[in-house]
């Protein structure tokens, strides 16, 4: 293929491009690609100790002790990922960031497979795997478990099928489509909005004539079916995804708005964010492929309709890269590219992963833009300074003591160290931990972590300040660590007080 070749894409008939997508195919992605995505697999796992567990990662661990089809603020995929990853390779934040780097290795090859699939040759493949391996948005859900990471992959493998839908005709694919919509479903329900978006665009830009194959509604109901026990948790818990999805519009919609648009830029880096005008322009320029770029604006109203996370546009800059990568391997300027590329892979190595050293991290730009980076480190250090206030505590009361830990990261953390540190049972009103239930009525002695101390005044007889967490670029840090005694209610009538969602 010429560079002529790989800056159009285009195919002469229908027909002829299916056979050579599918000849392609068979011949599976070149082995650059593949060497590149397990470089990505290998530097990925090396610095996974570096800094420490994120604090979803902990929470994510305690959930995995409870094995459900759902929790209040996250379908059931991502703790599971957590258990079994500490059940096979044992209870250490290694363990539980080797599906992550697998996942980014995926995400590596499945983005070079669908620079292919829009007709982009060998440079073309390179060049997309080599811009996504050293991409932040790819980098953080690379490093740790986070539920950006499976969904990624989800998403972008539904993305490549469905360019295998519109540009080979190839209805099979919309089994796959569901399958995988199924899956993702488990993970976060957003997939909704990639299905969603490209379907509007399909109706608007067509080619509408997929939308009559039987193959499409076979897939719909293969994804009910997959999806159904979530479904069904769902409808019987009064819809707790919605409840999480207001209060988080609340809690931080204002913000992920006004960081939307650069964020769109910083996600993948300046040079890839080039090439993704460039894939929009030529997604828009082939009537097969359009409905993908309208798909992209139109997310991106009604994520910031929704005060949603920027990232979650992440999936769509993927393929509008995948896109670019076949029209910038045949610029002109490819050089002055792949050096732009070669600056934003060191910065997006340090801004991504965990290579400032973490007694500097505090004040520096990774801590400011990275809340990956920042909020794993310190974690263990949170349960160590716990430990000193229960261990000051008289022999008797520190026999009955309980922990109240003021949101997940902070019960995660105690949960993980408890038994390293000797501390008691950890409760918390966040989120999912709120229905796990209350302390046991006889309490009267608690340490908490977090809780605002002016609320502790009217919930406990007697409360004292113990301390504050110090050592932490994130949000632990100052946290005020509280000592109190004599519950002035049954706990089961504290308990729903407690209770607060973000």
């Amino acid at each position: 293929m010429t560079a002529g070749d790989e800056a159009t894409g285009d195919t002469p008939t229908e027909s002829a491009g299916g056979d050579a997508r599918a000849g392609a195919a068979l011949a599976g992605p070149p082995r650059a690609v593949v060497a590149i995505a397990a470089a990505t697999v290998a530097v990925l796992l090396v610095v996974s100790p570096w800094y420490g567990y994120h604090r979803d990662e902990l929470y994510f661990r305690m959930l995995g002790e409870r094995p459900r089809l759902g929790y209040f603020d996250t379908p059931p995929l991502t703790p599971m990922i957590a258990r079994l990853s500490t059940t096979i390779f044992g209870d250490t934040v290694v363990a539980l960031r080797i599906v992550p780097a697998l996942c980014a290795g995926a995400l590596v090859v499945l983005v070079a497979l669908a620079t292919r699939e829009l007709g982009g040759g060998r440079t073309a493949q390179i060049l997309a795997a080599a811009g996504t391996a050293t991409s932040v948005l790819p980098l953080v859900a690379g490093h740790a478990l986070l539920t950006l990471t499976p969904d990624l992959v989800l998403w972008s493998a539904v993305t490549l099928c469905l360019l295998r839908v519109l540009l080979r005709r190839d209805g099979r694919y919309w089994l796959w489509v569901g399958a995988l919509c199924g899956i993702a479903a488990y993970n976060r329900d957003l997939i909704v909005v990639l299905l969603g978006c490209a379907g509007l665009g399909v109706l608007v830009a067509g080619p509408r004539e997929v939308l009559r194959d039987r193959r499409l509604w076979a897939g719909a109901l293969l994804a009910l079916a997959v999806a159904s026990p979530n479904l069904v948790y769902q409808a019987t818990h009064d819809w707790p995804q919605f409840q999480m999805a207001q209060a988080l519009k609340i809690d931080e919609g204002a913000d992920n708005r006004a960081a939307f648009v650069p964020l769109q830029i910083v996600l993948l880096g300046p040079p890839q964010a080039v090439v993704c005008v460039a894939g929009w322009l030529r997604l828009w320029r082939n009537r097969r492929v359009r409905s993908l770029a309208v798909a992209y604006p139109v997310a991106c109203a009604l994520i910031l309709y929704s005060g949603g996370r920027p990232d979650y546009t992440g999936a769509f800059l993927l393929y509008l890269f995948a896109a670019g990568c076949v029209m910038a391997a045949g610029w002109r300027w490819r050089g002055a590219l792949v050096a732009a590329l070669a600056v934003n892979a060191v910065v997006a190595v340090v801004v991504a992963l965990p290579v400032v050293p973490a007694a500097s991290l505090a004040g520096t730009p990774v801590a400011a833009v990275n809340e990956v980076a920042r909020e794993s480190v310190g974690m263990r250090d949170l349960a160590a300074q716990t430990a000193r206030v229960v261990n000051g505590l008289p022999a008797g009361e520190r026999a009955g003591a309980v922990l109240l830990a003021g949101n997940y990261g902070e019960a995660g953390a105690l949960r993980r160290w408890a038994g390293e540190f000797g501390l008691p049972q950890v409760y918390s009103g966040h989120n999912e931990l709120w229905w796990w239930g209350p302390p046991p009525e006889g309490t009267r002695v608690v340490v908490s972590v977090g809780y605002p101390p002016a609320y502790l005044g009217t919930a406990f007889a007697h409360c004292g300040a113990a301390g504050r967490l110090s050592g932490m670029p994130g949000e632990e840090q100052g946290v005020p660590i509280t000592v109190c005694r004599d519950p002035v209610r049954p706990w089961r009538e504290l308990w729903p007080g407690m209770r607060h969602y973000s």
